[in-house]
Formats: C-alpha cells, sequence, structure tokens
C-alpha cells in the first residue's frame, strides 16, 4: 500500500514536470515570436526553438534535482511549486539560496565535531557522580548530547540569568574591561551605532594593551559596515573577520548559511551566550519596535572552555587555516557547582543536534514545557511532541511576540497556533515591545539557552550554539522570568482563534508554504 501511494505521487510529480515543461516552451516561444515579429531575422525562428527548449529542459531538470536531493517534503514541495508557477524567478532563488547539494562542499574545511575528542571531567558517570543533586530522568538527554554533537557535560560552573539589554551590555562590559589575555567575540550583528561605539572602544583599547582581540561578525547580519571602518579596526590591531562574506553570485548560495551565534569569551574564565546581538534596538532605543526583552547566559568555570572551542573553529575556518588540535584552556576544578553542556549546531554537522535535543527534552517531559521563542515555524517532529506532551497531560506553555520584527515569520507562525490549542497548549502573546529570548524549561529542572529558535533555519541551516543546564535553581530563576513576561501577554483563546476572517486564515496558510524557503 505505501509502495502503491508512493508511486502515486512520484507519477503525479512527474506528469506536473511534463506540464510545466510544455507551458515554459510554449510561453517562451510566443515570447520569441513576439519580439522576432518586431525585428526579423532568418534564424530567429531557429533560435527561438532552441531557447524555449532548453529553458523548459533546464527547469525541469532543477525539478528532478531538487526531488533527488531528498529534502524534507514540505521544502520540496514549497520548491517546486515555485518552479512549476514562477519557473525563471524560481530558477534563480533556486541557484541563490536553494541548493543542498554544496552544504557540505561550504563547510569541508571546517572541523567536524564527531568523536569523543574533547576533553573531559572524568567520565560519563563519574561526572555525575560527582553532583549532589541529579535527575535521573534527564541523564539520556546528556548522553544524546555526547553523541549528536560531542560535547561532554561539565560540572564546575557559576551561572548567571540576564534579562535585559542593559544587564547584558552592562556584565559585557564589565567583562571585557577586565581582560588580561584575550576577548573572543562572534555576533550576527554587529552596528556601529552607540552601544556598537563603545564595546568596539573597549576592544581598540584592549589591543592595544596587548590583548588578543578577535571578532568575528556575520556577513549577511553585519552587511551595513563599511570597509574603510572594518579596516580602520583592523590597523589598530582588532584582528575582525566576516562569516561567509555576501557575495551576490549564482555560482554559490553562502547567502543562505548564516552564523547566528552570539559568544563572547574573556581570558577563558567567564563566557556570555544567548539571543543577543550588538546594536542599540536590543537596550529598546529603536523607536519602531521599543522594548526589547531578551536573555543572555553568563557562565564562569568550565563550559567556558567548550565555548571558546566554537569560536576558534569558527575562526580557523573564516581564515582559512588547519584547526589547531590544541584544547584552548585546562579544565579545573572552579568554584560553582552547575551542570552545564554546550551544544553547537550548523550545516557542516551530521546531526541536527539543537533540533533533536528540542524534540527529546519535549518528549520525555513529565510535568511542564514553558517555551519562549521570538520566531516559531515547528517541522512535524517538534509539532507533534508538544501536541503530544499536552494531551498526555502535561502543562506546555508558549510565549510569543505579538508584535514581530519579521511580519512574514510572524503569520507563518500562526498557522501552526490551531492545532496546539486544540491539543491543549496554552499560547501566549507578548505586547510589551518584541520578545527576542530563546528559552526553553522543563519540568523545573532543565533548560536551554541561546541562539537557536524554534524553526526550521535554526535547525538545519544557521550555524547555532546552545547552554544546556541540569540545574533546578537556574532552571526556577528563568522560569520567574517566564511568568513575569506572561504579566505583559494576551493568552489566545481557541474558539475566539478559530473566528478570525478568512483572509488571514490564506495569508497564514500561504506563509506557511513559504516558510521552509525562508
Amino acid at each position: 500500500m505505501k509502495k502503491s501511494g508512493a508511486s502515486i505521487v512520484l507519477l503525479f510529480i512527474l506528469l506536473l514536470l511534463i506540464i510545466n515543461a510544455l507551458i515554459i516552451n510554449t510561453a517562451y516561444k510566443a515570447i520569441f515570436t513576439f519580439f522576432r515579429e518586431i525585428a526579423p531575422t532568418p534564424y530567429f525562428q531557429i533560435t527561438t526553438d532552441i531557447l524555449s527548449v532548453l529553458l523548459a529542459s533546464l527547469v525541469v531538470f532543477t525539478s528532478v534535482v531538487i526531488i533527488l536531493e531528498r529534502r524534507d517534503p514540505a521544502r520540496t514541495l514549497a520548491w517546486l511549486l515555485i518552479l512549476i508557477f514562477i519557473p525563471v524567478l524560481g530558477f534563480i532563488l533556486y541557484l541563490t539560496v536553494g541548493r543542498h547539494f554544496r552544504k557540505r562542499r561550504l563547510t569541508a574545511k571546517k572541523r567536524k565535531m564527531n568523536g569523543y575528542f574533547y576533553p573531559q571531567e572524568g567520565s560519563f558517570s563519574e561526572v555525575i557522580s560527582k553532583h549532589e543533586i541529579i535527575h535521573k530522568s534527564k541523564e539520556r538527554l546528556m548522553q544524546l548530547i555526547m553523541n549528536n554533537s560531542s560535547f561532554p557535560v561539565t560540572l564546575y560552573n557559576d551561572l548567571k540569568v540576564l534579562s535585559d539589554g542593559e544587564q547584558i551590555f552592562s556584565a559585557m562590559v564589565e567583562a571585557m574591561e577586565s581582560a588580561k589575555k584575550l576577548i573572543h567575540l562572534e555576533t550576527y550583528i554587529l552596528r556601529s551605532d552607540n552601544i556598537g561605539t563603545r564595546i568596539i572602544e573597549i576592544l581598540l583599547r584592549k589591543a592595544a594593551e596587548g590583548v588578543d582581540v578577535r571578532v568575528i561578525y556575520d556577513g549577511l547580519g553585519s552587511r551595513n559596515l563599511g570597509e574603510g571602518y572594518l579596516q580602520s579596526l583592523r590597523d589598530a590591531g582588532v584582528n575582525i573577520r566576516p562569516f561567509f562574506p555576501v557575495r551576490f553570485s549564482f555560482l554559490h548560495n553562502r547567502i543562505n548559511y548564516r552564523n547566528h551565534r552570539k559568544i563572547l569569551v574573556v581570558d577563558n574564565e567567564i563566557g556570555f551566550l544567548g539571543g543577543v546581538n550588538i546594536g542599540d534596538e536590543y537596550l529598546g532605543l529603536d523607536p519602531q519596535i521599543g522594548n526589547w526583552r531578551d536573555t543572555h547566559l553568563r557562565i564562569n568555570g568550565n563550559a567556558v572552555c567548550y565555548l571558546d572551542h566554537i569560536f576558534l573553529q569558527d575562526w580557523f575556518f573564516v581564515m582559512r587555516e588547519p584547526s589547531q588540535d590544541e584544547f584552548p584552556c585546562p579544565l579545573e576544578n572552579r568554584p560553582g557547582n552547575k551542570l552545564v553542556q554546550i551544544a553547537a549546531s550548523g550545516p557542516d554537522t551530521h546531526w541536527e543536534s539543537i533540533m533533536q535535543i528540542y524534540y527529546y527534552a519535549i518528549a520525555t517531559a513529565e510535568k511542564s514545557i514553558f517555551l519562549t521563542s521570538p520566531y516559531f515555524i515547528p517541522n512535524e517532529s517538534i509539532l507533534t511532541a508538544f501536541k503530544t506532551a499536552a494531551l498526555s497531560g502535561v502543562d506546555v506553555k508558549l510565549l510569543l511576540p505579538a508584535n514581530p520584527d519579521h511580519k512574514i515569520l510572524f503569520w507563518a507562525a500562526m498557522s501552526y497556533l490551531e492545532e496546539l490549542l486544540e491539543a491543549g497548549v496554552e499560547i501566549y502573546l507578548y505586547q510589551k515591545g518584541f520578545i527576542h529570548a530563546k528559552v526553553l524549561t522543563i519540568d523545573g529542572i532543565f533548560s536551554s539557552v541561546g541562539s537557536a529558535n524554534m524553526d526550521q533555519r535554526s535547525f538545519k541551516l544557521n550555524f547555532e550554539v546552545n547552554a544546556l543546564l541540569y540545574d533546578e535553581e537556574t532552571t526556577k530563576r528563568l522560569e520567574t522570568d517566564f511568568w513575569n513576561d506572561l504579566q505583559y501577554c494576551e493568552q489566545i483563546i481557541l474558539e475566539n482563534f478559530k473566528e478570525r476572517p478568512l483572509t488571514r486564515r490564506v495569508l497564514e496558510s500561504a506563509t506557511r508554504l513559504l516558510s521552509p524557503l525562508l
């Protein structure tokens, strides 16, 4: 029965491709015939036939390539529909941002994080036994992360949750001012506005003092930085480099693979990660957005060594230098007893590590799941995990922005809400400006803070980094933020949501269909 169904679907797609080829061929013939009548030449008829057949064949060939790439069905269908209904534009878009067969090649020089080559504080059982309070229900989650991204659990850590731009930048500035050996900064967005200038001034001063200052910024997210400005920083001693510079060329599609990580490491002792980039809007100074609510994490301990390792792997990649095998710092018995596991994922990793972590954490929750995310475009596995958890009696609450910074992504997110509400998931829309925090808490004992959104771009295309926290105190602190945020939210009621107008439903469905391409 399954083979029969698959055969029918394949035949249907092939039929569409044939029809598509005929339509394209006819359309191009009509266009070329029009120009032939305006400027007739003896060879124009032959040229018309050849070009129309070539262009039609090219689009059909592209469709076959997309099918053979074995993408997720939603992305495959979206690309095929684009090619069928707007073939020329669809072909250009596919060449620019759609190709996956070059993904491994684009990151071939980037060291794979497979195999247990990371130093550890001891064996898995030894680390667990050192911890006085460990919840057995989360040990398999720890093992999952060790297997899918090779990062072990670290024990000796202190943690501090930072809940707004003022707290975050104040803590980062304080840490950088104290630097004696190194400052490693990696960010998606770096602006030359007030806060950006303040941080750059610190980096310039520290570089003059002999501190090893290195900065990685994303070529697309920080595209407004002028080359003259960047060169002046390099001349002053700040070693600053782009991750995948934006070059609009049909010969590659690096524009689709972005470095979304936010990492700051100071002297291999203090580390930061979370949702905040470097810009005034994260302080609530953008008049169009207003209040900006975000979450960052300050770590003091052995987990910082793994953050710096991720930074250095990215650094050697952008510098096109051989990766170094040396781990950046020794693991020591430092103050603090928080269990932390760092997880990184990207188009260069074998597994969709962070997506798998989200899925397993949600699927194995026993009491509660509280998610805060600015963008919510789950794949089918994550969507099913949320619905199954709610139907089984787990308290599932989602907190999303009511005032988004990207309207298309907002409407796509809205298309998933009705089925979640029907399963018993509670959904709240944040009204006090924009909420950009990416936080997941499970059962009051496990939490995730980092750069990864709950969307397919973070799962598949972006380079991301999260900290997984097996600590009740820190998780309760994050849950306190969640409950405080709910005071500024409006809960979506299923009966009212079902009454939204047809035009809105159509908009939601259309953006959902296109969301795999975004």
